[in-house]
């Protein structure tokens, strides 16, 4: 386990295990609430100028983390990383902030070719899970943005679907099978493919990345063409909305016919080298209720499998403990159970209200806001991930030192109190 340094003094008088998640109030997050609200400026950088490995970007943005308590540090954005973070902070107050960040990534992607998982140049060999559609649209609607701003976005985000998510060959080399892709690293070695998925490590990929066809990647670009199709009918052109609604629909065949298993009522990675699913159970299968892939009775299917992951503390990464995830010299696995991480609620919350499953996202969110806040209560601090099976102990460690402060968390918290706490109240 983890070795956490604790950050302030222990308050347990303010622990809240075992307390109806139904009273959870707005008055009981206000000093959280508070903290998040005074470590945006803690983690908010500047750095126009090319800098030795990190990379100059034209408008402010976030960073994950800042401690002085450990050698490891963050001073550059992540692609993934960014688009959670901005979920929190989708207000007027912070609207130049989360449109610079935005304009960042498509600065990015304009200079590299690709979305670089962060900014630094040892790091543009590879990308991270594609958020760009869902992050324009998220900017284009609450800030009311043009349809000239939202078609200009739109061209970068189409470019990196082609370039990156649907090249065939280096330094892309992802569309490999049946029309789906894979997570790639120009080097082509496993472990630097994992790393792309977010997911460094985690059991899904039996450490042969390449081999595999995720599910949340194929998920996340069948979203990329129904929001260019979305698009497409805002700019009145039908016939091209139609043709990336076809795509989506040949894609989301694909996924079914190599990736859902009726009889477990789930979806899983496919080993197209082996033709074979994964076994591991994941949370990744819920990307397919957030992007609107799955259909009405893959989503009773996917409801009922919640109780695989669902724990105190609200959802484990996957749904038991993974061979060898302790065994001397193998990676450390975070990506996996007893760890949950604030992206994958968020993604399954979204996901189970899409489908009208409220009372579920309703019983998850309020679980995952109270784990963040008792640990917040007790050593004021937050955590970029917290072991849901016993939230009171610390979360399993991962290839670096774990992180406090911490970015998605943090907007995390913020979005789902204004959803299922402030509008309860």
């Amino acid at each position: 386990m983890a070795r956490i340094k604790l950050s302030s003094k222990i308050r347990p008088n303010k622990f809240l295990f075992g307390r109806a998640s139904s009273q959870l109030t707005s008055q009981d997050l206000i000093e959280a609430r508070d903290y998040i609200k005074q470590y945006w400026t803690k983690v908010t950088r500047y750095h126009p100028k090319d800098d030795d490995s990190l990379l100059g970007l034209p408008n402010p943005y976030v960073v994950p983390s800042c401690s002085d308590k450990i050698d490891f540090d963050f001073n550059e954005m992540y692609y993934w990383d960014s688009y959670f973070i901005a979920q929190g902070l989708l207000d007027e107050s912070h609207r130049s902030l989360i449109i610079g960040i935005l304009d960042n990534l498509i600065f990015l992607f304009n200079r590299f070719r690709i979305i670089p998982n962060a900014s630094r140049t040892y790091l543009t060999g590879r990308s991270q899970p594609p958020f760009l559609t869902s992050f324009i649209f998220d900017v284009y609607q609450t800030y009311n943005m043009d349809l000239k701003w939202l078609q200009s976005n739109m061209k970068v985000a189409q470019a990196e679907y082609e370039t990156v998510w649907m090249g065939s060959k280096q330094p892309n080399n992802r569309l490999v099978y049946k029309g789906l892709s894979r997570y790639y690293d120009i080097n082509m070695l496993h472990d630097l493919a994992e790393a792309e998925s977010g997911w460094d490590m985690t059991p899904r990929f039996n450490h042969k990345a390449l081999n595999y066809l995720p599910i949340d990647l194929n998920c996340l670009l069948y979203k990329y063409e129904m929001d260019f199709a979305r698009a497409e009918r805002l700019f009145k052109n039908n016939r091209k909305a139609l043709d990336w609604e076809e795509k989506a629909r040949i894609r989301k065949e694909a996924v079914n016919e190599l990736m859902w298993d009726r009889s477990k009522g789930f979806f899983f990675d496919y080993n197209y080298k082996r033709n074979k699913k994964s076994l591991i159970f994941s949370l990744a299968s819920y990307y397919a209720l957030w992007s609107g892939l799955a259909s009405p009775e893959q989503a009773q299917y996917l409801v009922r499998n919640l109780r695989r992951f669902e724990h105190k503390g609200g959802l484990a990464t996957t749904d038991s403990l993974p061979v060898g995830q302790f065994v001397l010299g193998t990676m450390p696995m975070q990506w996996a159970y007893p760890n949950g991480w604030a992206p994958l609620q968020f993604l399954t919350i979204k996901g189970l209200e899409k489908y009208d499953y409220q009372k579920e996202a309703n019983r998850i969110a309020h679980k995952w806001l109270e784990t963040n806040l008792n640990w917040f209560n007790k050593y004021g601090i937050f955590l970029e991930k917290y072991n849901v099976i016993s939230p009171d102990k610390p979360p399993v460690k991962g290839v670096y030192p774990s992180q406090e402060g911490f970015g998605w968390t943090n907007a995390i918290f913020e979005a789902l109190a204004r959803d299922y706490v402030d509008l309860n109240h």
